[in-house]
């Protein structure tokens, strides 16, 4: 109760599990680095800061040219997953919802896998070629799923919603395997791709998602209030001023837009929109205003660690990140699911 109603140390606690996590991140690997030599790499390259000392030159390209960039990826992916599965969860009021459960990320793999198996470039688009067609198909994924459950019931129960987005992922994923078993020299590229990594993408694939991150994530942070309204019902909601629908619709295609940008650069990680949303929700309450951003610290933590553990725990073999994630989140998702049978028949 203590947390729930401290705000600010809420956020002390958020920042301080994400800034010890950037820093084991980038420290940790075959090759060591002391956390006070990474803050005078990062005072000195990043900061311009004036007498840091001597920086041993090896140390500094690791830092910057691998480590630090990982670990920057890996938190704005976490972030985007994060905020996103809060926000879809708010929406359709149930802690089951997430983007990979509700075939988004599914969808936003079809898109990038189009890209990466036809080899498309998009004229004056270039190197966004990728994020906006996956973008673009988590999109019309989300929109697809929720025609098809309006179909099914007229009244858009949350569990026929979740449903057809399992079946849609289903199918999406039979699509993703047609590819793959089309596919020639690819075909590493791909499979490597669907298991989630974040391994060797560097500065590039940053400047890929952050105008997108910055973009989804302001949308979905102007939508708080309206997102805590719609918690109460959408009758509710639209008694008190609220456009639901056309709130609805930012909401999705913010989480939408979120959720396309990280499998564009990281692949399909799942279950990071449904544990870190449920965690914050668990520990600082349901309010939206502050449930997004602490969403947003700690998916971004959680998914650096994910990473480390991916790197580290078979070392020198990588592990997929996909492959943490799901250890962890599924068993929470089956953990929450039991829990609300059980309410429902109490």
């Amino acid at each position: 109760m203590f947390l729930r109603n401290n705000r600010l140390i809420a956020y002390i606690i958020a920042a301080t599990l994400l800034i010890a996590a950037m820093l084991l991140g980038i420290s940790i690997g075959t090759v060591s680095v002391p956390v006070l030599t990474i803050l005078q790499i990062i005072g000195s390259d990043v900061l311009h800061l004036p007498g840091m000392g001597t920086i041993d030159s090896m140390s500094s390209t690791i830092v910057m040219d691998i480590r630090l960039p990982r670990v920057i990826l890996a938190g704005l992916v976490g972030a985007s997953l994060a905020i996103a599965g809060a926000a879809f969860q708010g929406l359709l009021r149930n802690p089951l919802a997430d983007p990979y459960v509700l075939g988004v990320s599914s969808g936003a793999s079809v898109g990038a896998v189009l890209v990466l198996f036809f080899n498309l470039s998009l004229p004056f688009i270039g190197i966004f070629t990728l994020p906006i067609m996956s973008i673009t198909a988590s999109i019309l994924t989300i929109f697809l799923v929720l025609f098809f459950a309006r179909q099914i019931e007229r009244s858009m129960r949350v569990e026929t919603i979740i449903l057809t987005g399992i079946v849609f992922s289903s199918f999406l994923g039979s699509l993703l395997s047609l590819m793959i078993a089309l596919t020639g020299e690819e075909l590493r590229q791909i499979i490597g791709w669907l298991l989630g990594s974040v391994s060797m993408r560097g500065w590039e694939y940053i400047a890929i998602i952050l105008p997108f991150f910055i973009i989804g994530t302001a949308i979905l942070l102007f939508s708080s209030k309206e997102l805590n309204a719609m918690s109460f019902g959408e009758e509710r909601a639209q008694h008190i001023g609220v456009n639901v629908a056309r709130r609805k619709l930012w909401i999705l295609i913010g989480g939408s837009i979120l959720t396309g940008a990280a499998v564009a650069v990281s692949g399909t990680i799942g279950f990071v929109g449904l544990v870190i949303p449920h965690l914050t929700r668990l520990l600082w309450g349901p309010d939206h205003r502050h449930l997004l951003p602490l969403s947003i610290l700690l998916g971004a933590a959680f998914l650096i660690v994910a990473d480390l553990i991916s790197r580290t725990i078979i070392s020198p073999t990588e592990l997929p990140i996909g492959v943490i994630t799901s250890l962890i989140g599924a068993p929470v998702f089956a953990i929450i699911l039991i829990r609300r049978r059980k309410e429902r028949r109490g």
